[in-house]
């Protein structure tokens, strides 16, 4: 049990670094590199509310091997450029496949950030970086993340990349520091615009095996597809209470 003393050494930490943090919006990280804002990810306290939980249902019967529109879609409205080096790359979203061994049945589809409404990347987060609005978004403040990846150990998706080189060409509405860890946001700012997340935009063109909504409204889509055929979530068992789910597995 975390005690009196320890409790309040905690909260002035993360009081000094959220102060710290504030004062240091829109520093440059290194020579043309500028680390933008978050007000576009922390939205006003109105505009967010409980009452909605978004989520993301994913066909893998729809989703066709060596179809990356959902990756590609997520690297260009996000601005991650690769180095060629898969291992240390940053993914939003990747494609896995998978092998049953007994049928030797392959299925492709999509891992991103699972948007827990339990996620263990938040509960070790030392900063408070890591935080969910209560809309069941989960996001990382740039400017209080000091890259100590504990969320990244915690995170049993694997759904969180840490930048290891200098960022340049960033996009406004997602901003990006060497040094910090990052994951897929749900393009926060397309949803919070009454958009869609651009993989789920760029897959309804071709196999449209991603869907997004509102899934505490029953006359959403998801809502409906959920309720007309079973999903599952990755790793149930944990009791994460992932936002997004999958048809197929």
């Amino acid at each position: 049990m975390t005690t009196p003393d320890k409790q309040t050494n905690t909260t002035n930490r993360r009081n000094f670094l959220g102060q710290s943090a504030a004062l240091a919006a829109g520093i440059t990280l290194a020579p043309g590199v500028t680390l933008y804002g978050v007000a576009q990810a922390k939205a006003p306290e109105d505009a967010v509310t409980a009452k909605v939980r978004w989520g993301m249902l994913i066909d893998a019967n729809r989703c066709a091997d060596g179809c990356n529109d959902c990756v590609s879609a997520c690297n260009s409205e996000n601005g991650l450029k690769g180095h060629g080096r898969p291992e240390t790359d940053a993914q939003w979203i990747r494609k896995v496949n998978l092998r049953d061994p007994n049928t030797g049945a392959k299925q492709s589809l999509p891992v991103l950030c699972q948007h827990c409404s339990e996620p263990p990347c938040v509960d070790v987060c030392p900063t408070g970086a890591s935080f969910k609005r209560k809309d069941g978004i989960v996001l990382v403040d740039k400017h209080i993340c000091i890259g100590c990846r504990y969320c990244m150990m915690a995170c049993p998706y694997k759904a969180r990349s840490f930048i290891h080189e200098t960022v340049t060409d960033q996009k406004p509405h997602a901003p990006r520091g060497k040094g910090t860890v990052e994951s897929c946001t749900f393009c926060v700012h397309r949803v919070d615009a009454g958009g869609q997340p651009a993989c789920v935009e760029a897959c309804s063109k071709t196999s449209a095996a991603l869907t997004f909504g509102d899934m505490n409204d029953p006359k959403s889509n998801i809502s409906k597809a959920l309720a007309e055929y079973p999903s599952s979530r990755i790793r149930a068992d944990l009791g994460t209470d992932p936002g997004v789910r999958y048809r197929g597995l």
